[in-house]
């Protein structure tokens, strides 16, 4: 068994994903999460895909105390993977200080704990949104960082600064940001995927309840963008790539191989794909048709942005190998087998 990883946020999208990958690499894995966006049943999936349970804390890591108290229980973390968060752009446009005080004040809980108790590195769950809408494409980890236009980004801006400027200020600990581009698909047992309560705010969540009868229709936000199509463009990512990469940026830190005390990384296909096009691939990848329709813009959404992943690729040693045709039959696998559960 490699070094303990405690996962914030683990029970989520991304994190469970990520917990898999470091089970089956060797790690030990403490999972923490408040549930606020998640389902405790995705601790029974990680363990039916790697056949190992993951130790599990229910916890609000507002709450100071208690997230001292975890580890005071769990000696001996060597590194942790930062997903706890609130993550939808439109929502936080909508609840600006839900999103400041849970995505600032956990972080900050984070790192005043860290150096207490010997843990050696933090991977950050970033985004693609601090770059605003980039001057240039492909984006890669040099293009400025530009105003945010929703809270939700900004969070980001703020949580990479607070990193940074805590590690340069002398902070036992070396840090890995790692900027996603948009996260799509499932694990391929369908045993864990993107299981959002109530309406979904991604898109691809989205596109498979409407494919599957739950929701009427499929809002596409625009068609008139300066794109090829009319509709935003995006780079989207396969979940267990991305989580791959989690495991890369641990074994690079407590391996003490970052070249500076913070490094930033850029998560993605390099390849920009539209929303009318992904519809498109979907419909021919599962012979499902989509009812959508053409709306306005939506406040927050920026044009296009897709990444230059070529930093990951050379420094990390990762790169997304996924298709988007095998991303989208994921995705819909998993809704089929929410269906036959009779949760969705």
């Amino acid at each position: 068994m490699k070094e303990k990883i405690l996962v914030t946020g683990g029970a989520g999208y991304i994190g469970s994903h990520t917990a898999v990958e470091l089970q089956n690499a060797g790690y030990e894995v403490v999972i923490l999460d408040n549930l606020s966006n998640s389902n405790i049943e995705v601790i029974d999936g990680i363990e039916r895909i790697t056949g190992i349970r993951p130790a599990f804390v229910e916890m609000d890591m507002q709450d100071k105390a208690k997230l001292q108290q975890l580890f005071e229980d769990h000696p001996n973390i060597k590194g942790v993977i930062n997903f706890a968060a609130s993550k939808a752009v439109g929502e936080s446009v909508k609840k600006p200080l839900l999103y400041y005080r849970n995505n600032l004040v956990t972080l900050m809980n984070l790192l005043d704990l860290m150096p207490q108790y010997g843990v050696e590195g933090l991977v950050f769950s970033s985004s693609c949104t601090v770059y605003g809408q980039p001057d240039r494409m492909p984006v890669d980890e040099t293009a400025p960082i530009k105003p945010a236009m929703s809270p939700y980004g900004n969070t980001k801006q703020i949580c990479e600064e607070i990193i940074t400027d805590t590690v340069h200020a002398g902070a036992p600990f070396r840090s890995i940001l790692l900027r996603y581009f948009n996260p799509v698909g499932a694990h391929p047992s369908a045993e864990i995927g993107e299981l959002p309560l109530g309406v979904p705010q991604n898109l691809l969540p989205y596109v498979t309840q409407t494919a599957i009868g739950i929701r009427e229709q499929l809002s596409v936000f625009g068609d008139d963008y300066d794109t090829p199509d009319g509709s935003c463009i995006r780079d989207y990512i396969y979940v267990v790539d991305l989580a791959k990469a989690h495991v890369k940026a641990i074994e690079r830190m407590l391996e003490k191989k970052n070249a500076e005390p913070v490094e930033v990384f850029n998560l993605g296909t390099g390849r920009g794909v539209s929303v009318l096009e992904l519809i498109k691939i979907f419909e021919e990848t599962t012979g499902v048709k989509l009812n959508y329709k053409i709306v306005g813009r939506r406040e927050g959404d920026i044009t296009q942005v897709w990444a230059n992943p070529e930093k990951a690729n050379r420094v990390l040693g990762w790169k997304a190998e996924a298709s988007l045709a095998d991303t989208l039959a994921s995705a819909w696998k998993w809704q089929l087998h929410l269906r036959e559960k009779g949760i969705m």
